[in-house]
């Protein structure tokens, strides 16, 4: 199958050509919602790929956390890193809520650009491995990729171990364990 006709022209492509930011568009042959579909379609190595996972606390306060496709964020070490008495009970924000905070990405097309600034930027230390990094355009129907100092400049994030590690229970969705 061949990728889509035509690639979207998304706010996030918009932030980085505005600061001059090179990346490579990446069309998908479908609408991709999982890290695992970006990675087939792109044909890129599940660990270059930046998971981008909004969270809140119970008074709506955010922070995106992202992480190496192939991890799972941990919301108590995101917490922990924050030390911010603000941010308690971090769970996985719902559709509406990514869509509203981040400008109108769709659940499973987040990227960490353009963020209101009041919204910490988390990367977990393993993406420090990697030299270019894919991440969403903003749209299902597209990825990208730039350089890491690059992606971790625009979005303004810190590095902190924030995935989870062996012997951690798994968390759903919902924020739960699983």
């Amino acid at each position: 199958m061949a990728p889509l006709a035509e690639a979207p022209r998304t706010w996030v492509v918009e932030i980085l050509e505005a600061q001059g930011i090179s990346y490579k568009l990446l069309p998908h042959e479908s609408p991709a919602f999982t890290v695992e579909e970006a990675a087939q379609q792109r044909d890129v190595l599940i660990e270059e790929m930046v998971k981008s996972i909004l969270l809140r606390d119970k008074k709506r306060q955010y922070v995106m956390a992202c992480e190496s496709g192939d991890e799972q964020v941990d919301p108590k070490a995101v917490r922990a890193h924050l030390g911010d008495e603000r941010f308690k009970r971090l769970q996985f924000a719902t559709a509406e809520e990514i869509e509203q905070v981040t400008g109108g990405c769709v659940m499973g097309a987040v990227a960490p650009i353009g963020l209101p600034t009041e919204v910490p930027v988390l990367f977990d230390e393993a993406l420090k491995q990697c030299a270019r990094y894919n991440t969403s355009s903003g749209d299902p129907v597209a990825g990208l990729e730039l350089a890491a100092a690059d992606l971790i400049a625009v979005s303004g994030a810190r590095f902190a171990p924030i995935a989870r590690r062996d012997g951690q229970p798994e968390i759903n969705e919902h924020g739960g364990v699983a």
